[in-house]
C-alpha cells in the first residue's frame, strides 16, 4: 500500500569519480568499501564529497562527515549494507530526515542509511484493530493523511511532523504537543523488524517470560538470544536502581528504556518486549526496517484558548492548574517568540492578534472526546485564569482555520529563534530538560539564576503541560568562550534537573549533546547496565557510536564535532547585491539551521525541486550546506564555481523564492544563487542560451515585429529539434506565440485611457512586461478595462524597459541593475506625483517590490517606486477599487493557482478576494512553483524535472472543485497549457473583466 507518488528520477549525481572527503585518511579503504557496497546493495551508494557534506549536518549544532551514504531499497539492502560495513569495520548510522536537534543523525566516518528515498511505504492498515505497519521512511503527516479516511491517527505529534519520519521518531522516542493526552512514541510502538549489527533480522514483540516462545528464542546461540537474556538479567539485577533513578514523568527519553522492557501484560503475565528498548535507542542497538504502530481515534473537533500573562512566572504557576481541566495540550510561548514572528514575512499575520504586554501565553486545547461543549469548557478556564487568576486576556479559536494559525505560530518557534541576526544564537543543547509540572515555576526561577551567572538570556516555549520547556540560551558557538559557557550551563542544568527529579531530555534525546551526562543522570549501576546492553546488541560498538553510551577510551564530549567552533571562519566576499538585511552574504547562508522544513512534500511553496526528486541536494538545506562548505573552506572556493557545483547545486534551484517565506529562518536561496551565478559568469563567461534568455525582451520585440512570420518559423519541420541542438531549448516545448500589435500599440491606437485624469479616483501606470506586451495582450487589456471601470486613469509608460527579471534570474546582475536604474528614474517622478505602478505579471511586480531593493539599496527613489508597485489584483484589493465596479453576478467556480514569487511576499491572497467579490466561487490551491519557472522549463536538461514539478500541480488541479483554472503567472499558464488536451488558462484579471456589468 505505497502511498507516495512516483518522483522524478534525477541523473546519477556521481558521474564524477568518488572524491572522498579530505578528513578521511584511509581513502583506499573507503573506495573499497564503496565498491563492495555497490556490489551488494541495489539502492544508491554515494561516497562522493558532495554527499558527505550533505549528510554531515542535521537540525542540531553538530557536523561530522560520514564516509558515505546508502539509500537502501528494502530490508535486504539494509542487511547487506550493515554486513559490508562490518567487514570493513565501519560504523553505521540510520537516518530519517535529519531533523534531529541533539545530533543523533550525524557521525564521523559512518555509513549513513537514508531510508527516506525508497523505504517510505505504508504496508498495512487494520482500522478495526487500530494498527498500521509502515517502513521507517514514511513521513508522519503522510501517514496521518492516509489514516484520515478511518478517522485515525498516530498519537505522537512532533512539530516537525510534516517532514519527520516514523523511523526517526521511533529512534528518538518522539512526542509533541499532545503528550499531556497521549504520552510518547514508546506507548504506541507494538512491534518492530530490526536489523542487528551482524546483519541478522529480528522481530520484536511481546513475549511472555518462561513461555515456550521465550524458551525457543533464548535456546538459540545467536545475537537475538543473547540480547533477550541480557535484558532480562539487567532488569532483574537493577530493579531497585530502575525504580529510584528513572523519573516518573510523561516524558523521559534519555538512556535506554530498561524500565519499560519487562512488565505485567493485560493477562497478568510477566512479559518482555524489546520494542520498548529500540524505541529511543537512536539507532545504537540496531536499524529499524518495519514498525507496527498502535493508532488512536481522531477527535471530531477541537478548540483552543490562548491565555495571556504579564510575566513568565505567572504563566508557569498556571500550568499545574491547567492540568486540572480536561485539556489535551498545554503549550507555552514567550514574548521573544511573538517578537520574532511579528518581524517575519510568513508568521507576522499569526502574531498580530497577540495583545501588547504579553510576556508569556499558555495555549490550552480541548477535544471532543474529552469535552462535549467547548464554550462551556473554555468558560470554565476563563473564569479560573482570567476572572480569578493572573491572565489578563484570552484568545478563543473554535474553527480549524483559526486554530491552525495559533498552531503555526507555536510550531514555528524553534526555527524562528534561529533566525536572530548575528553569531549569537539561541542554540539547542539543554532545551528539553523536563521537570514535574508542579515544579516548573520554581525550576524556571532557578534556571534564570543559572543564565544570569553565565551572563546570557534565553527564550522559553513548548510543552509546559508535560513539564518540558524548550529553553535556549543565547550563545556564540564560533567563540571558544561561548563553547565553554555552553558546557558549564549543561553541567549546572543537569544538577538542577536532578534536584527536581526530572529528566535531562523529555523530547529530543541524547545524541552528541547529552550523552556525556547520562552517567551523572542515571548513576554508576544503570550506566554499566546501559553499556552491557549495548554490547549484547552491538559487540563491536559500530551502530551509531557515541550516542546514548560511551566508553572511557572514547569519551563523549558535547563540545566536539560542532558545526561552528572556535576554529570556524567564513569568507565575506564583495557582493553585487546588498545583503545587509541578512547580516552579510555568509550569514545569509548560515541562516540555515538544518531544521529540514524544505523537505516537506505535502504543502506550501518550498521546495519544489525536492518535492519532485526527493534528493537532499535539491533542498534549500542541501544547497545551503554546500555553499557553507565553500565559504568556510571545507571545500575550495574554486569548487563553488566548478561546472559540477553549478549544475548539481545551483542550476536546479528554480528561483521560486518559496524559501524566503516558507523557511522559518528566511533563507533566500534564490537571491544567494543569483549572486553566485553572477560571480560564475564573471569568472567563466556565459553561454548562448543564457544570454538569449537574459535578453528575451529584445527577442520578443523582434518576434512581434515580424509576426506572423516569426510564429510560422518555429512550426517548420525540424525547427524545434534544431533549437534543442543549437541552443539547448527542449524540443518538447511549444515556443511563445507573438502578436503583431503590441499592448503599447493597441493602447496608443485606442487613444489612451478612457477615464479622464481630472475625473479619476486613482491614477496608475500599467507596466508593459515582455510577455503581456508582445505575446499575450489579453491580460493587459483586461487590466486596463477593469481599472477604468473602477474609475482609475491608466497610462502605459513609454520610457521604461524590461524589469530585468530574466537577466536577474540568470545571474546577469549588471544588466538587471541597469534596467532597474532606468525604470526607477523613469517612474519615480510619477510616483512622487501620486501615481502607482501596476503589473499583470507577478514576477515583474515582485522584481520591483523586492529585488530592486537589493540591486539599488539606500536609494530613496527605489524605495518609493518599490513601495508603490502592485500586482494588478493586489492593487485592486488593497485600494478596494472593486467596490466602484458593478458586477453581473457569476455562478462559475474557479480553481486558482497563485504565483510562487507573490506567495513569498505574502501578496498572493489578494486575487482570491477580488475574484470572490466579483461573484466567483474560488478554490485557492495550496500549491508551489509550477515547474516552468521562466526559462527553466524550456531548458533541455531541466525539462523532465520541470514536468515532474508540474505533475504535482496538475494533480492538485485535477482534484479541485473549480470548473475553470486561472493563474496570474505567464510561466504557470504555459505549463498548465502544455498538458495534453489542455489550453492555457486565463489570467484572473480576465475573469474579473468578464464579470463587469456593461
Amino acid at each position: 500500500m505505497a502511498v507516495d507518488d512516483e518522483f522524478y528520477d534525477p541523473p546519477d549525481i556521481q558521474t564524477s569519480a568518488d572524491t572522498l572527503g579530505h578528513d578521511h585518511a584511509d581513502v583506499a579503504e573507503h573506495r573499497a568499501l564503496a565498491a563492495d557496497l555497490r556490489e551488494q546493495v541495489r539502492g544508491e551508494v554515494r561516497f562522493d564529497e558532495y554527499s558527505q557534506i550533505l549528510y554531515a549536518t542535521d537540525g542540531s549544532i553538530y557536523q561530522a562527515r560520514p564516509a558515505g551514504v546508502v539509500c537502501p531499497r528494502d530490508t535486504e539492502d539494509v542487511r547487506a549494507a550493515i554486513r559490508v560495513a562490518a567487514d570493513h569495520d565501519t560504523p553505521v548510522l540510520p537516518r530519517g530526515t535529519g531533523s534531529s536537534l541533539a545530533g543523533q543523525a550525524v557521525g564521523p566516518g559512518c555509513v549513513v542509511l537514508d531510508t527516506t528515498r525508497h523505504m517510505d511505504s505504508i504496508l498495512d492498515v487494520d482500522p478495526d484493530g487500530q494498527t498500521a505497519t509502515v517502513q521507517p521512511g514514511v513521513v508522519q503527516d503522510h501517514l496521518d493523511d492516509h489514516l484520515d479516511q478511518w478517522d485515525l491517527k498516530f498519537a505522537p505529534d512532533p512539530a516537525s511532523s510534516n517532514r519527520a519520519t516514523i523511523g526517526g521518531g521511533i529512534g528518538n522516542n518522539s512526542t509533541g504537543a499532545h503528550s499531556v493526552r497521549y504520552g510518547i512514541t514508546d506507548a504506541y510502538t507494538e512491534e518492530l523488524r530490526v536489523v542487528l549489527a551482524d546483519g541478522s533480522l529480528i522481530h520484536t514483540r511481546e513475549v511472555v517470560l518462561d513461555s515456550p516462545e521465550w524458551d525457543g528464542i533464548v535456546g538459540k546461540e545467536d545475537r537475538e538470544a543473547e540480547l533477550y537474556r541480557t535484558v532480562r538479567k539487567l532488569v532483574e539485577e537493577n530493579e531497585a536502581e530502575i525504580a529510584e533513578r528513572y523519573p516518573t514523568l510523561k516524558r523521559s527519553v534519555s538512556g535506554y528504556n530498561l524500565h519499560k522492557a519487562i512488565y505485567e501484560n493485560e493477562a497478568g503475565e510477566k512479559a518482555i518486549n524489546l520494542t520498548k528498548l529500540f524505541v529511543g535507542a537512536e539507532g545504537t542497538l540496531g536499524t529499524i526496517v518495519e514498525a507496527t504502530l498502535e493508532l488512536v481515534s481522531k477527535p471530531d473537533e477541537t478548540a483552543l484558548a490562548l491565555y495571556c500573562f504579564e510575566s513568565l512566572g505567572d504563566a508557569m504557576e498556571a500550568v499545574p492548574e491547567a492540568l486540572d481541566f480536561d485539556v489535551s495540550a498545554v503549550e507555552l510561548m514567550d514574548d521573544e517568540v511573538f517578537r520574532l514572528a511579528s518581524e517575519s514575512t510568513e508568521f507576522a499575520q499569526y502574531a498580530e492578534p497577540i495583545p501588547e504586554g504579553t510576556a508569556a501565553a499558555l495555549m490550552l486545547e480541548y477535544d471532543s472526546e474529552l469535552r462535549d461543549d467547548f464554550e462551556d469548557a473554555i468558560g470554565e478556564t476563563n473564569a479560573h485564569f482570567v476572572d480569578e487568576g493572573s491572565a489578563f486576556e484570552v484568545l478563543e479559536a473554535y474553527t480549524p482555520e483559526d486554530q491552525l494559525k495559533l498552531w503555526k505560530l507555536r510550531k514555528a518557534a524553534i526555527p524562528l529563534l534561529m533566525s536572530l541576526e548575528g553569531d549569537p544564537k539561541p542554540y539547542p543543547f539543554i532545551e528539553d530538560a523536563t521537570v514535574p509540572p508542579e515544579e516548573l515555576a520554581e525550576y524556571v526561577d532557578e534556571f534564570e539564576e543559572v543564565l544570569k551567572e553565565h551572563d546570557t538570556s534565553a527564550a522559553y516555549f513548548a510543552h509546559a503541560g508535560s513539564g518540558t520547556l524548550h529553553i535556549r540560551p543565547i550563545l556564540n558557538l564560533k567563540d571558544g568562550e561561548g563553547i565553554e559557557t555552553m558546557h558549564s550551563i549543561s553541567e549546572d542544568v543537569t544538577s538542577l534537573v536532578l534536584e527536581h527529579d526530572g529528566s535531562f531530555s523529555g523530547e529530543h534525546g541524547d545524541g552528541l549533546a547529552r550523552t556525556e551526562f547520562n552517567p551523572k543522570m542515571y548513576g554508576e549501576a544503570l550506566w554499566s547496565a546501559f553499556q552491557e546492553l549495548k554490547l549484547a546488541a552491538d559487540p563491536d560498538r559500530r551502530m551509531n557510536p557515541g550516542k546514548v553510551v560511551y566508553w572511557d577510551e572514547e569519551p563523549a564530549d558535547m563540545r566536539e564535532n560542532l558545526r561552528y567552533g572556535a576554529d570556524y571562519s567564513s569568507l565575506e566576499p564583495q557582493t553585487e547585491m546588498d545583503f545587509e538585511r541578512e547580516g552579510g552574504f555568509s550569514h545569509a547562508i548560515e541562516l540555515c539551521n538544518g531544521c529540514g522544513t524544505c523537505r516537506q512534500t505535502d504543502s506550501n511553496t518550498m521546495c519544489p525541486t525536492y518535492r519532485a526528486s526527493k534528493e537532499e541536494i535539491q533542498t534549500t538545506r542541501g544547497r545551503a550546506n554546500m555553499l557553507r562548505a565553500g565559504i568556510s573552506g571545507e571545500i575550495s572556493e574554486e569548487e563553488m564555481f566548478s561546472e559540477r557545483f553549478q549544475e548539481e547545486v545551483l542550476d536546479l534551484c528554480v528561483g521560486c523564492k518559496g524559501c524566503k517565506s516558507d523557511c522559518p529562518t528566511g533563507v533566500d536561496m534564490a537571491k544567494i544563487k543569483t549572486e553566485v551565478k553572477h560571480e560564475y559568469h564573471e569568472r567563466e563567461g556565459a553561454g548562448l542560451r543564457e544570454r538569449l534568455f537574459a535578453n528575451i525582451d529584445s527577442l520578443a520585440a523582434l518576434g512581434s515585429r515580424f509576426a506572423p512570420l516569426s510564429n510560422w518559423g518555429t512550426k517548420l519541420p525540424g525547427a524545434r529539434t534544431t533549437m534543442e541542438r543549437v541552443a539547448g531549448i527542449a524540443a518538447e516545448r511549444e515556443l511563445p506565440h507573438f502578436e503583431r500589435e503590441s499592448l503599447e500599440e493597441w493602447f496608443a491606437a485606442r487613444g489612451g485611457s478612457k477615464v479622464p485624469l481630472a475625473d479619476a479616483n486613482e491614477k496608475a501606470l500599467l507596466f508593459p512586461d515582455t510577455y503581456t506586451n508582445y505575446s499575450n495582450t489579453t491580460p493587459g487589456k483586461a487590466a486596463i478595462l477593469t481599472l477604468e471601470a473602477a474609475g482609475v486613469h491608466v497610462e502605459i509608460p513609454d520610457d521604461v524597459v524590461s524589469s530585468g527579471r530574466p537577466a536577474y534570474s540568470k545571474g546577469f546582475l549588471d544588466e538587471a541593475r541597469g534596467r532597474a536604474e532606468t525604470n526607477v528614474a523613469a517612474l519615480d517622478p510619477y510616483v512622487r506625483d501620486g501615481w502607482s505602478v501596476v503589473f499583470t505579471e507577478p514576477s515583474d511586480a515582485v522584481m520591483f517590490q523586492d529585488e530592486y531593493l537589493d540591486l539599488l539599496p539606500d536609494d530613496d527613489s527605489t524605495r518609493r517606486v518599490s513601495g508603490n508597485a502592485y500586482g494588478v489584483l493586489e492593487y485592486i484589493d488593497v485600494l478596494r477599487l472593486d467596490e466602484e465596479i458593478e458586477f453581473t453576478g457569476q455562478e462559475e467556480s474557479l480553481t486558482y493557482h497563485g504565483h510562487c514569487n507573490q506567495k513569498a511576499l505574502n501578496k498572493d491572497h489578494h486575487a482570491v478576494g477580488v475574484l470572490r467579490r466579483a461573484g466567483y466561487a474560488v478554490d485557492p490551491l495550496d500549491s508551489g512553483c509550477c515547474g516552468m519557472a521562466g526559462s527553466f522549463g524550456y531548458e533541455e536538461e531541466h525539462y523532465d524535472l520541470s514536468q515532474a514539478i508540474g505533475n504535482i500541480l496538475f494533480e492538485q488541479v485535477d482534484e479541485s472543485s473549480g470548473e475553470e483554472v486561472v493563474a496570474p503567472g505567464t510561466s504557470c499558464r504555459t505549463q498548465l497549457g502544455d498538458r495534453p488536451g489542455e489550453t492555457a488558462p486565463r489570467h484572473p484579471i480576465e475573469k474579473v473583466a468578464l464579470a463587469i456589468a456593461r
